[in-house]
């Protein structure tokens, strides 16, 4: 049986499309042996670019596709119309078996709309999430849920701490993921009514490593492997994070370019917080997972450049390696919630 990886990518979403997105292609394909990728998109655009960048024959296939989803189409148009859009035909690769996942610099609300009615949702999930990670204290911080869903019962918020934490273990190699509740506080009486039942639900869990509730502050600071929220506030979360690390790396140059001594020193300053540049770039962590579904979906920043696009097909190319939907279904249909 082969081992190979088989990634779909929709080559026509993000800002930059195909340009970016086949030289990213190209970059992974020598970077990752065992993966091979199913290309969907603009048929002369992928034959010109394909050619160009030399992708190693035997370990690429084009998909054409006449149809392209568009920033401002709604979630609803697109279930309706354009039956040859990239995006729709890159998710019925991994329906149909072909591939083992796919990939998406796409509409994120199309891209979850499609993904849910072409794949399904994992029985005992009422809705998917979408999961990210955040650098936080050198390692990684899995947050969800990103943007899917703004409004969140208890139960959700409880369904999306089972399959964080069991994507945490996956992805990041820690056996019992310490799980937090974004919230405003500490203390158990903190939050909204619906975070206070939350917290109660994963408090009685035999099954998740529950540390309680965790501020903002302590999200950064490495007290959870994953931490749990609704959709509203772990996009704010996400955006502010990733703004604040663009700025800090422009307030860095400007500094370094202050004056005489700085600029002598900048490039043996450069070398030395490097590292920590890195780190912290926001690219590094590109590729935010849905989870609940049933198949391997990743979605894409849409401004992602050639290195940041690189970085999301290696996650998307670790899902599949982990079969992270099948694992996910095993964690659910052995955790029961307790009854509010």
């Amino acid at each position: 049986m082969s081992t190979s990886i088989r990634l779909a990518i929709d080559v026509m979403g993000g800002d930059f499309g195909p340009r970016c997105i086949i030289p990213a292609v190209a970059r992974s394909l020598r970077q990752i042996p065992d993966l091979h990728v199913l290309l969907v998109g603009d048929a002369e655009q992928l034959d010109s670019l394909c050619k160009k960048h030399q992708l190693p024959n035997g370990r690429f296939r084009c998909i054409p596709a006449t149809q392209t989803i568009l920033a401002d189409d709604s979630p609803a148009s697109v279930l309706r119309g354009k039956p040859d859009a990239s995006m729709r035909l890159a998710i019925e690769q991994v329906r149909d078996g072909h591939a083992d996942g796919c990939l998406s610099a796409g509409n994120t609300g199309a891209l979850m709309v499609l993904s849910r009615s072409i794949l399904g949702t994992l029985e005992g999930i009422e809705r998917p999430a979408i999961m990210a990670a955040l650098p936080v204290a050198g390692k990684s911080c899995y947050l969800l849920d990103l943007g899917a869903n703004v409004d969140c019962s208890a139960l959700q918020l409880f369904q999306f701490a089972l399959m964080g934490s069991e994507a945490a273990r996956e992805l990041s190699g820690v056996q019992r993921p310490r799980v937090g509740l974004l919230n405003i506080g500490s203390e158990v009486n903190k939050g909204s009514q619906r975070v206070r039942e939350a917290s109660e639900l994963l408090r009685q869990s035999e099954v998740l490593n529950y540390i309680g509730h965790v501020e903002g502050d302590g999200l950064f600071r490495g007290e959870a492997d994953v931490v749990v929220c609704d959709g509203f506030v772990g996009n704010v979360v996400l955006k502010a994070s990733e703004g604040l690390a663009t700025y800090l790396q422009a307030e860095l140059r400007q500094a370094l370019a202050g004056n005489l001594l700085t600029r002598c020193l900048a490039p043996l300053l450069r070398s030395a917080l490097q590292p920590m540049v890195r780190r912290h770039d926001p690219g590094c962590y590109n590729g935010a997972s849905l989870l609940g579904l049933k198949g391997v979906v990743v979605k894409s920043h849409g401004g992602a450049d050639q290195q940041a696009f690189a970085a999301a097909i290696d996650r998307a190319a670790q899902a599949s390696r982990s079969n992270l939907p099948q694992r996910i279904a095993q964690r659910l249909a052995g955790a029961v919630a307790p009854a509010p």
